[in-house]
């Protein structure tokens, strides 16, 4: 079985925190040995100098140094520190004698020789030279520490490794605690996330992660609560859109059926009217199925446009005049406003004449009998403006940005006969987009809709 990475992220900080503890240790090791050795040396130091002027006056008392040679009595006599005066308290000798400092220091003569004291003792000792009337008679010199070798010495800093261990096992110990700590805490989030990502990929798409830091652990849990929600809308307009195309499909697929069934049984004859009734039925079915088809390609980049230098001016007048008889059948006004001078624009012509068809098409199946459609185009800066407003029903300003949805009717209780499918104003904003355009839904002055369509002017065309 591998280790999982709280295993993984524990040794990391343990190790991290063990490599600390002992680069600490040896480190606090090495100066305090070092410092020990120094303040050793520094307390021969200063009883070197405690001691010149007391060997001096001895020098002058007894003329040399003769009473001193071979005499340790003498000797230790003079180097040990003073007793104090009450012989009945027994005081701690003094720091500097548990360091076997008077052991250590040695008499010289002033040509190096030694007089008494430790014979090791000599020139590269550490001196002190003992002046009587301005003339150098002597040199008192310190063996100096170059590591702890008294049994005091030996004692303390045995004493001393033994806690810096003590000290570095409970270090190690709240190391591997706070090692745990933090890997589970760490880790805590991201085990979250990952059985979310789990329940997410197995279909569970209201899965949330409830977002309580503001780090990157925090930045990533906000993200798949992004994707989840992205996801589960996804599925909801899947399933939606598999309801609704089944359904578009299935009502014109029955009323075919029902009609040839009813000729075939002979209940209604086979006239031009019938026969009329099952085409514009086919014709149903077929433009649903061309939409769609459409909409799919749109979807994956695959719907082709051949984009050529054109007059958007006439492609607006040929669309409308394809319309204007189907408007007076319907006793509707349809007005066509448009400049004098060509609107030059890059797009494809037969993509433009949809879209423009798709937009008479929807007006004339939603605008109440005796209503208008006005139609205007204008250029505004280097902008093309096409304006579509008509009359009476209007769309609730809520409902208005939803109008470019797949199959979104605003009254869904419309029957075929008045409204379509909803994919129509779904396609032209593919249309309107893939010209680099833009197409917008807002209330008409007139009392109903108005669809804003806007193009870039043609590079070098007038403003």
């Amino acid at each position: 079985m591998k280790p999982g990475i709280t295993f993984k992220l524990f040794i990391a900080i343990l190790a991290a925190s063990i490599l600390a503890a002992a680069a600490m240790g040896l480190g606090a090791h090495l100066s305090f040995k070092r410092g020990f050795v120094g303040y050793l040396n520094e307390q021969g130091r200063q009883r070197l100098d405690e001691l010149q002027p007391v060997l001096a006056r001895a020098y002058v008392e007894q003329g040399g140094w003769e009473h001193l040679r071979d005499n340790r009595r003498a000797w230790f006599g003079l180097v040990r520190p003073p007793r104090p005066a009450d012989r009945s308290q027994r005081p701690a000798p003094p720091e500097s004698e548990l360091t076997g400092l008077t052991l250590r220091m040695a008499l010289l003569d002033v040509d190096f020789r030694l007089v008494n004291g430790n014979p090791g003792a000599g020139r590269d000792s550490l001196l002190r030279p003992v002046v009587v009337a301005g003339r150098t008679v002597g040199w008192l010199a310190l063996v100096p520490f170059q590591q702890a070798a008294t049994a005091a010495g030996l004692a303390f800093q045995e004493r001393l490794l033994k806690t810096n261990a003590l000290i570095l096992a409970l270090v190690l110990v709240l190391a591997a605690l706070l090692a745990m700590v933090l890997a589970r805490t760490f880790l805590a989030p991201v085990k979250a996330i990952a059985r979310a990502t789990r329940r997410l990929a197995a279909g569970d798409y209201s899965t949330r992660i409830e977002v309580d830091s503001r780090d990157e652990i925090g930045g990533l849990a906000g993200d798949f609560n992004q994707l989840a929600r992205a996801l589960d809308s996804a599925e909801r307009q899947r399933r939606d859109f598999m309801a609704d195309v089944s359904h578009e499909l299935r009502t014109p697929l029955a009323v075919l059926r029902g009609e040839l069934e009813a000729i075939e049984d002979g209940v209604r004859p086979l006239t031009p009217e019938a026969i009329k009734s099952l085409q514009g039925e086919v014709g149903m079915l077929s433009k649903l199925v061309n939409d769609l088809y459409e909409l799919a390609l749109s979807d994956v980049g695959a719907l082709t446009y051949g984009m050529t230098p054109l007059d958007l001016r006439e492609v607006v007048q040929q669309s409308v005049d394809s319309f204007r008889e189907r408007f007076q059948q319907q006793g509707l006004t349809l007005t066509c406003t448009l400049p004098a001078r060509p609107l030059p624009m890059q797009g494809d012509e037969g993509r433009l004449r949809q879209l423009f068809a798709n937009l008479c098409e929807n007006s004339l199946r939603y605008t109440d009998a005796g209503g208008c459609l006005q139609i205007t185009a204008r250029v505004r800066e280097q902008t093309l403006v096409v304006e579509f407003a008509d009359s009476a029903p209007g769309v609730p300003e809520a409902l208005l940005p939803r109008l470019f949805e797949r199959f979104y009717r605003v009254e869904s209780s419309r029957n075929r006969a008045s409204g379509g499918a909803g994919l129509g104003l779904a396609l032209c904003q593919r249309i309107v987009a893939a010209h680099g355009g833009d197409i917008t839904a807002q209330a008409s002055a007139l009392g109903g809709l108005c669809l804003l369509l806007t193009f870039p002017l043609s590079p070098g065309a007038a403003s």
